[in-house]
C-alpha cells in the first residue's frame, strides 16, 4: 500500500467533491471513507487510475450519506451527477484547497487547525503540540470549525496570512521528522511565491529553504539528533542557502518586515557563519527583539533567551529565561543548557533528565537523556 500516494491524492479528490457541490465536512468524511476502502482493496490490485478511482468511490460515499440524511431528494438525478470512471484531470489543487479552507467564516486559528487536519495530514495531537494547547482543546476547535463551514459554499477564499501560517506549521511538522511533509510545504510555497507578490511569502520560502538546507546534518547515522553547533557544515546544502538568502535580501529591501522575514534573517545568520563560534549572536538577539515586537510569542522569547545566553553569557540568558513561564515546552531543556554553560553541571544534569521526560518525540528524548548521562559521567569522574 502506497500511503504517500494516498496522501498526495487526497487534496485533489477533496477539492473535486467540494467543486461538485458537497459541503466541506461531508466531502472530508467521504474522502476518508474512500481512503479506508483503498487500503482494503488496493493490495489485491492497484487501479490503473488511482485518482479517478478515489474520486468515484468518494463521490459514491458522499451520495450514500446524502441519501441517508435527505431521503426525499431525487436519488436518480443525484446519481447521474456521479463522475464517470476514467482518468481524472492531472491538476494539483492542493494550494487552492489551502485557500478554500482559510474561509472568511472561520477565525484564523480555526482555519489553520482545520486545514492542517483535513489537507496537511497532521493528527490532532501534532496540531495541538504546534499550538501549545491540550489535544482535547484542539479536537474541540477542529470540530467547531467543521460545524461552522458545514453547508457553507466555498466561493470566498481566505487570506494569504492564514495560508502562510498553515504552510509554516506543515513544514515544521515535516522538518521534525514525525511526518515527512517539509518538501511538500516548500513546493507549495514556491507555487505561492510565483503567483503572489508578497514579501512575507518570500520570507517564508527563504525560511524553509534555509532550514531545509541543514536537514542532512541534523541527524547522525544512528538517527540521533545533532545540535546546530555540532553539525557538519560541509553537509549543508549551499545551493539552497544561497537561494534562501537571495530571496530574503530582496524581500527585506522592500521594507515591509514581517514575522517570517525576521525568522529567515535569524536562519540566514546561522547559515552564513563558517563555524558555530563565528555566529553573530548579537545580531541574532536583535532579530529576536524584532520578532518579539511582531509576535509577542512565548516560543520566540524562549529562543531569544538562548541567543542572549550566547551573546551576553549564560547568566544573562538565565535572567531572560526567568521571565518566562516554566511550563513552556522546552523551557527545562533551555535551562539545562544554560546551567551547563554556567558550570553548574549537577543542576544541568538533573534538568536534562527532567526535560527528557517532557520531550515531544523519541529523538529529542534520547538526545536529552544522553546529555544528562554525559554530565553525570563527568560528575562521577
Amino acid at each position: 500500500m502506497n500511503e504517500d500516494l494516498l496522501r498526495s491524492l487526497t487534496p485533489s479528490v477533496l477539492t473535486i467533491l467540494v467543486r461538485r457541490g458537497a459541503d466541506f465536512a461531508a466531502a472530508e468524511d467521504a474522502v476518508q471513507e474512500a481512503l479506508v476502502e483503498a487500503v482494503r482493496v488496493w493490495p489485491a490490485g492497484m487501479p490503473r487510475d488511482p485518482k479517478g478511482w478515489l474520486v468515484t468511490v468518494a463521490w459514491r460515499k458522499f451520495l450514500d450519506a446524502t441519501r441517508a440524511d435527505t431521503a426525499r431528494r431525487r436519488r436518480e438525478d443525484r446519481f447521474d451527477e456521479e463522475p464517470a470512471p476514467g482518468p481524472a484531470p492531472a491538476v494539483d489543487d492542493t494550494l487552492q484547497l489551502y485557500f478554500l479552507c482559510a474561509h472568511p467564516a472561520l477565525t484564523p486559528s480555526s482555519a489553520v487547525a482545520l486545514t492542517l487536519r483535513a489537507v496537511g495530514g497532521l493528527t490532532t495531537r501534532q496540531i495541538a503540540r504546534a499550538y501549545l494547547v491540550p489535544e482535547a482543546t484542539m479536537a474541540q476547535r477542529i470540530s467547531r470549525a467543521k460545524r461552522t463551514v458545514s453547508g457553507v459554499r466555498f466561493d470566498r477564499p481566505g487570506d494569504v496570512a492564514t495560508v502562510l501560517r498553515v504552510l509554516y506549521l506543515v513544514f515544521n511538522e515535516g522538518y521534525s521528522g514525525d511526518v515527512d511533509l517539509a518538501a511538500e510545504a516548500i513546493r507549495l510555497t514556491r507555487r505561492l511565491f510565483a503567483a503572489i507578490d508578497h514579501p512575507e511569502v518570500a520570507g517564508l520560502l527563504a525560511l524553509m529553504l534555509l532550514h531545509h538546507a541543514r536537514r542532512a546534518a541534523r541527524t547522525a547515522p544512528d538517527g540521533s539528533l545533532v545540535p546546530l553547533a555540532e553539525q557538519d557544515r560541509g553537509r549543508w546544502d549551499t545551493t539552497s542557502i544561497a537561494e534562501g538568502i537571495g530571496i530574503l535580501q530582496a524581500a527585506l529591501a522592500r521594507d515591509r518586515l514581517g514575522e517570517f522575514q525576521a525568522q529567515a534573517a535569524v536562519a540566514a545568520l546561522h547559515a552564513d557563519a563558517p563555524t558555530a563560534e563565528e555566529t553573530d549572536w548579537v545580531q541574532i538577539v536583535e532579530w529576536y527583539d524584532e520578532l518579539v515586537r511582531l509576535t509577542d510569542s512565548p516560543v520566540v522569547r524562549l529562543n531569544r533567551a538562548v541567543a542572549v545566553g550566547e551573546a551576553d553569557g549564560p547568566r544573562a540568558g538565565l535572567a531572560a529565561l526567568a521571565e518566562l513561564d516554566d511550563s513552556l515546552p522546552r523551557h527545562t531543556a533551555v535551562a539545562a543548557y544554560l546551567h551547563e554553560r554556567d558550570g553548574d553541571l549537577a543542576r544541568a544534569a538533573r534538568l536534562y533528565a527532567e526535560a527528557a521526560h517532557k520531550a515531544p518525540d523519541l529523538a529529542e528524548r534520547d538526545h536529552l537523556t544522553r546529555c544528562a548521562a554525559r554530565l553525570n559521567t563527568r560528575l562521577r569522574g
